[in-house]
C-alpha cells in the first residue's frame, strides 16, 4: 500500500526535498541494517531538529502511518528497519554537555558512542555502555537498545546510569525530565497518562509472583521485551516512563537528549589469558572472579580459538591447544599503578589451584595487551570471512545464570552439532552470563529457514524455559525475539508489556513488529538476502562500522549502502531484469563521489575495502586507453600543460578580479553540465620547474628527494602568506637538519601511477610505478640513502603492492620523526595549530606521529573530529567539488581561532584551506618555522 496523500503532502512542506528520499535506489539503500533482516521503505526522511520529529509524528498519528527511526544502523536484531517511513537522523544530533567536571553528560541521540568518552576523556570518566560497536553505533542507539558490552555488565548500562531523558511520543508531546517547565506542562496535559503509569506500576508491585519475575529477570543481562523493571523500581510517573523508553527500541517514543551519570575510565590496566583444559573449569573459574577486581572477563570456547589461530599476528600456542579447551580474557582496571598490581596478585591469588592448559600472565604492555586483545576481537570477522557466499552471519546472545553457565555452553555446542552448525563459535563476558554465538545461514531456500526455525526453537526451549536465562541480552529483541518474549517471560508480564505500549502508542505507529509482535512467524520473514556481487566485497556483512569514516556518507552512499545496491543490480542482472536505470542513479551515487581512500577498510571487521569495487568498475568504464598511454609515456608534457593552465587561470584571475573569477567559474560549471571544474581562491598558482643540483660529493648524509607530481605542478595559492613552493621549503629544511638533497634524474617524466590507479588505469599506473621504483633505485645508488616522498598519498601507493627491499621509504612524517627530531632545536609557537590527517597518513600509520610533531611545533594543537577524510580524493575536489564540501562541511567551525592548518598532501590542502577559512600548508613549513640546527 502507498503512504496517505496527506501525510505526503504535509511532508513535502516540513522537510526539504533533499532530506527526503523515495527513489528505488535510495530506499534499497537505506533498507538495510546490521541485522539479517531487510525492508525497504516507502520513504526516508532525515530530520535535522526535534520539531521536525514532533510534527512528523503528529502526521503520522493523524494518517496512522507507522514510522521507524534509525540512528547509525548497527542493531543486530532487525529494529532499525521499516517498510513505511524510517526516519534517520541528520548532522544536527551531536550536542555535549559535560556536566559537574565530567559527573555527568548531556548527550544528543546523534552523537557516536566514542565520541561522547572524547569530550569526558580530560576527567577520566566515560559514558557506562561499552558496545563493541561504539565507534559507530550513536547515543540513540545505545539508549533504545539499552546497549552494555564488555565492562559494562548490568551496574553501568543506560538504565542503572540515567540522569535525565527528553522524549517525544506519538503523539508529538515533548518532555523533558530536567526541565520544571516542560515537566509541569508535560503533567498539565498529560495527567491521565502519568496516572495510568502510576496505576500500572502499583498493580505490578501488587502482585508478588510478577514482581519476583521481573526481579529476577533483570538480575540477569537482559534485553528481551520491554523494561518491566520500570514499574517496580520506581513509583513516581515520570522516571517510570523515562526508564521505559530505555530498551524499547523506538516502539515507545523518541529518545532527542539523554543525560548520562558517568562512570570512571582508570587509566592503568592489565590483561591476561588462561586457558582450560574444559568447559567446566573455565566456568568454575568464572564464579571466582565475579568476587574479584577485574572490569571484563571474556569466555572463548576452543571453536572460536580455532577459528583465529592462523591469523597473522595470532601465538603459536593457540594452534597446540586440546579439544575441549576453554579460555578467559581477564582485565583488571584501577586508578594507580600501585592499585592496579595488588588487584592482579589478588585476582591470581584467588585462581591458585585451578588447572590451566596456557597462561599468558598479566600484562600492562600494550603489545601483549592488544595482542590478547585481538584473539577476542577477531573471532566474529573470522567467521564472517570464511563464510559461503550468499550465507549470511548471524550472531546470538544469550545470558545463562552465572552457576549454570558450563552446562549451558555445553547444552549450546550439542545444539551446534545436532543442528550441523560446524562453524559455529562461542564467546561472551563470562561474568555476567552473558554469551555470543556465531553462525552462518543461508535463507535461499525453504529447507534452509526450516533449519534455522528448528535451531531458535531449541535455543528458546534451552535458554528461556530450561534455564530460565535470557534470550537477548544486549543485543535487543527487535523481530529476530519477538515471537518469543511471551515464551520467556510469561504471559502476565507479556500482556503487561502489550498494556504499557497500547497506552504510550495508542495507534500503533511506532515501529510496529519490533519488540512485540501479535505475528509468531515475524522472524522468518523478510530475510535479507546477500547475494554474490563481486569477490571484493562478497564477505560484507553490512554492519555499517565503515560509515563513520565515509566523505561521502549522507551526500549520497556510505560504503555499506554502496555493497547494498551492487549486490541488488547483480542479482537483478542474473534473475534478466533490466538494471539500466538503478545503474545510472549509481553511477553518480555509488561511483562518482567514492573518493577510494581506503579507510572503511580499517574499521570493517572484515577488512573489505570498498574502494577496490570502485575502482575496478571504473576501470570496467576506462575507454581512453589511448589517452592514458600517452600521458603515462609523454609525462613531463602532461606537467607542462598542468603548470601552463594554472598559469592562465592565475592570469585571469589577475585580469577579473578572484570574485568575478569564482562566479564565471561557477557559471561555466552549470553550462557545462559540471564536467568543467570550479576555481576557487585556494587553487594553486603554477609551481617553477625543478632546479636539479647535480650530487656535490661532501661528507653530508644523502637523502634522495621525491617530489610528487602535484608539488611539481602547484604552487602555493595567490593569497597564501607562505609564498614559497613546497620543494624549496623542504630542500631548506632538509640541508638545515645537515643533509645533502639528491633528486632522481628525469624527474618530471616520474610518477607513482596513483592518477592512473584512481581511474582505473592500472596497466598505465603498474608501468609508472616501476619506472618512478628503478629512477629511486638508481638514485639512492641501490637503496644506499633514504628516499623521502613529500606527498604521503604517494608514499602508500609506492609501499601498498610491496616495495623494492632495498627501499628505504619515507613519508613526511616518518622522515621527520625518525630523522630530524635529533638533529633540530625544536621551539614551538604560541598559535594554535589545526591538524587534518590524511586518509594515507592514517593507513602508513603514522597519525600519532603526525600529532606528536606538531605538538613539538605548537602549544595548542586541534584535531577536528569526526573529519577523517577530507573528500578531495586527487582531483574529486576539483571534478566532484560538492563531495569535498560535504566531507568538510564542519571544519571551519572547529578552527577557526587556529592560525593556519597542517597536513601531508598538497591536493588535500587545496580543499582544507577552502573550507577552512585558514591556509593549510605541508607539514614541513611548520618544522622549519620553529626549528633550528641542533649544536
Amino acid at each position: 500500500m502507498s503512504l496517505p496523500a496527506a501525510f505526503l503532502q504535509a511532508v513535502e512542506r516540513l522537510i526539504p526535498r533533499q532530506r527526503r528520499f523515495d527513489d528505488p535506489l535510495s530506499t534499497l539503500a537505506f533498507g538495510t541494517d546490521a541485522s539479517f533482516y531487510r525492508l525497504v521503505p516507502k520513504l526516508v526522511l532525515r530530520v535535522e531538529s526535534e520539531e521536525e520529529v514532533v510534527q512528523v509524528l503528529r502526521l503520522a498519528s493523524a494518517e496512522r502511518v507507522p514510522v521507524t527511526f534509525r540512528a547509525a544502523g548497527t542493531s543486530l536484531s532487525g529494529q532499525a528497519i521499516s517498510d513505511s517511513v524510517l526516519i534517520v537522523l541528520g548532522d544536527h544530533w551531536d550536542g555535549r554537555q559535560v556536566r559537574n567536571q565530567g559527573a555527568q553528560i548531556r548527550l544528543q541521540p546523534g552523537v557516536i558512542g566514542a565520541q561522547a568518552n572524547v569530550s569526558l576523556a580530560p576527567w577520566q570518566r566515560k559514558i557506562g555502555p561499552d558496545p563493541a560497536s561504539i565507534n559507530a553505533c550513536k547515543i540513540g542507539g545505545i539508549v533504545a537498545n539499552n546497549a552494555s558490552g564488555m565492562c559494562c555488565g548490568t551496574a553501568q548500562n543506560s538504565y542503572h546510569t540515567l540522569a535525565g531523558m527528553r522524549l517525544v511520543l506519538a503523539d508529538g508531546s515533548v518532555l523533558d525530565t530536567e526541565d520544571a517547565a516542560s515537566v509541569a506542562a508535560f503533567q498539565a496535559s498529560h495527567g491521565e497518562l502519568l496516572e495510568q503509569l502510576t496505576e500500572l506500576a502499583r498493580q505490578t508491585r501488587a502482585n508478588p509472583e510478577l514482581a519476583a519475575r521481573i526481579r529476577h529477570k533483570y538480575r540477569l543481562k537482559n534485553t528481551t521485551g520491554l523494561s518491566l523493571n520500570a514499574l517496580v523500581d520506581f513509583d513516581q510517573p515520570l522516571d517510570i516512563l523515562s526508564h521505559l523508553l530505555v530498551g524499547s527500541e523506538g516502539t515507545l517514543g523518541f529518545i532527542s537528549a539523554v543525560t548520562y551519570h558517568t562512570v570512571p575510565d582508570h587509566p592503568h590496566k592489565a590483561s591476561a589469558l588462561l586457558v582450560f583444559p574444559d568447559v567446566a573449569s573455565c566456568c568454575r573459574a568464572v564464579a571466582v572472579l565475579k568476587q574479584q577486581p577485574v572490569s571484563a572477563v571474556e569466555l572463548l570456547d576452543r571453536r572460536s580459538l580455532r577459528s583465529v589461530e592462523n591469523k597473522a599476528g595470532m601465538p603459536e600456542w593457540v594452534k597446540a591447544l586440546s579439544a575441549g579447551a576453554c579460555a578467559l580474557l581477564i582485565e583488571s582496571r584501577a586508578a594507580s599503578q600501585g592499585l592496579l598490581h595488588e588487584q592482579l596478585t589478588q585476582v591470581m591469588d584467588a585462581l591458585v589451584g585451578f588447572p590451566l592448559e596456557k597462561r599468558v600472565d598479566f600484562s600492562e604492555d600494550p603489545a601483549v595487551y592488544d595482542q590478547l586483545w585481538r584473539i577476542r576481537k577477531d573471532t566474529f570477522p573470522a567467521v564472517g570471512a570464511v563464510r559461503q557466499t550468499g550465507t549470511t552471519v548471524i550472531i546470538e546472545d544469550v545470558t545463562f545464570p552465572v552457576e549454570l553457565l558450563a552446562e549451558g555452553v555445553n547444552r549450546l555446542l550439542k545444539l551446534f552439532d545436532r543442528h550441523g552448525y560446524d562453524e559455529a563459535i562461542i564467546f561472551g563476558h563470562a561474568l555476567e552470563g552473558n554469551l555470543h554465538f556465531v553462525f552462518t545461514q543461508g535463507f535461499d531456500a525453504p529447507e534452509q529457514v526450516a533449519r534455522y526455525q528448528a535451531f531458535m526453537d531449541e535455543v528458546a526451549q534451552l535458554v528461556a524455559v530450561e534455564f530460565g536465562g535470557s534470550l537477548k541480552a544486549e543485543h535487543g529483541t527487535g523481530r529476530n525475539m519477538a515471537p518469543f518474549v511471551e515464551l520467556e517471560w510469561g504471559r502476565d508480564a507479556y500482556q503487561l508489556m502489550w498494556r504499557v505500549k497500547r497506552l504510550l502508542d495508542p495507534r500503533g505507529i511506532l515501529n510496529p513488529d519490533v519488540v512485540l509482535s501479535e505475528d509468531p512467524q515475524i522472524h522468518l520473514k523478510h530475510l535479507k538476502p546477500l547475494p554474490a556481487a563481486d569477490a571484493i566485497v562478497d564477505k560484507c556483512i553490512e554492519c555499517g562500522f565503515c560509515e563513520p569514516v565515509c566523505p561521502s556518507k549522507e551526500l549520497t552512499l556510505s560504503p555499506r549502502q554502496r555493497i547494498v545496491v551492487w549486490r541488488d543490480i547483480q542479482a537483478r542482472q542474473r534473475r534478466g531484469e533490466d538494471t539500466r536505470a538503478l545503474e545510472r542513479d549509481f553511477q553518480y551515487q555509488g561511483l562518482d563521489t567514492c573518493a577510494a581512500t581506503g579507510l572503511c577498510a580499517q574499521r570493517c571487521p572484515v577488512g573489505i575495502n570498498t574502494g577496490d569495487l570502485v575502482r575496478k568498475l571504473r576501470a570496467r568504464d576506462a575507454t581512453h586507453q589511448a589517452t592514458a598511454d600517452w600521458l603515462a609515456g609523454h609525462f613531463a608534457s602532461a606537467l607542462k600543460g598542468a603548470r601552463l593552465t594554472l598559469r592562465a587561470t592565475d592570469g585571469a584571475r589577475r585580469l577579473l578580479g578572484a570574485p568575478l573569477l569564482a562566479r564565471a567559474s561557477a557559471g561555466l560549471r552549470k553550462l557545462s553540465g559540471q564536467r568543467l571544474p570550479q576555481w576557487s581562491s585556494a587553487l594553486p598558482q603554477a609551481a617553477q620547474p625543478t632546479r636539479f643540483n647535480p650530487p656535490a660529493g661532501d661528507s653530508r648524509p644523502r637523502v634522495v628527494y621525491l617530489a610528487a607530481c602535484v608539488s611539481r605542478v602547484m604552487g602555493p595559492a595567490f593569497a597564501d602568506r607562505e609564498q614559497m613552493p613546497l620543494i624549496d621549503k623542504t630542500r631548506a629544511l632538509l640541508e638545515k637538519a645537515g643533509f645533502q638533497v639528491i633528486f632522481p634524474e628525469q624527474q618530471d617524466n616520474l610518477c607513482c601511477g596513483q592518477p592512473f590507479a584512481s581511474k582505473g588505469y592500472a596497466e598505465q599506473a603498474e608501468a609508472k610505478r616501476d619506472e618512478l621504483i628503478a629512477a629511486l633505485l638508481k638514485a639512492s645508488r641501490g637503496g644506499l640513502d633514504p628516499v623521502y616522498c613529500d606527498t604521503s598519498p604517494c608514499t602508500l601507493r609506492l609501499l601498498q603492492d610491496g616495495l623494492d627491499a632495498r627501499l628505504k621509504l619515507y613519508d613526511p612524517v616518518k622522515f621527520i620523526r625518525e630523522q630530524l627530531l635529533e638533529r633540530l632545536e625544536f621551539h614551538p609557537q604560541e598559535q594554535p595549530v589545526a591538524v587534518h590527517i590524511t586518509c594515507s597518513t592514517q593507513h602508513l600509520g603514522e597519525a600519532e606521529g603526525l600529532i606528536e610533531i606538531a605538538r613539538r611545533c605548537a602549544r595548542e594543537v586541534i584535531v577536528p573530529e569526526g573529519i577523517h577524510c577530507c573528500g578531495f580524493a586527487g582531483d574529486k575536489g576539483f571534478t566532484t567539488p560538492e563531495l569535498n564540501a560535504h566531507a568538510l562541511r564542519s571544519l571551519k567551525d572547529a578552527v577557526q581561532h587556529c592560525s593556519e592548518g597542517l597536513s601531508t598532501s598538497r591536493t588535500c590542502e587545496i580543499g582544507l584551506s577552502q573550507h577552512a577559512g585558514i591556509d593549510y600548508h605541508g607539514l614541513v613549513y611548520l618544522v622549519d618555522r620553529v626549528t633550528r640546527p641542533r649544536a
